[in-house]
């Protein structure tokens, strides 16, 4: 009895790791989406008091969400250099 128990709760052990490993790379992405979406409207609430803002289109969205913060950032040097 005791050793169906350790059994079961070594699959399921074993199940939730492959479950976490399958879906954490699309949890990561969609966390980087969130967060560079967020950035570029916070960017563009905060420059709009400097006269600085980023068009916010799909490419835009695309870079921001697909890179999280490293796409904001180059979003906003390459608007500072075009």
């Amino acid at each position: 009895m005791d050793l169906n128990l350790i059994l079961y709760g070594l699959i399921g052990l074993v199940l939730l790791y492959l479950i976490i490993k399958v879906l954490k790379w699309p949890l990561k992405i969609l966390l980087n989406g969130v967060i560079g979406i967020v950035l570029l409207y916070l960017t563009n609430l905060v420059g709009s008091y400097f006269g600085f803002a980023i068009g916010i289109n799909w490419i835009t969205a695309l870079i921001a969400g697909f890179l999280g913060v490293p796409g904001v950032i180059f979003l906003v040097i390459f608007q500072l250099f075009l």
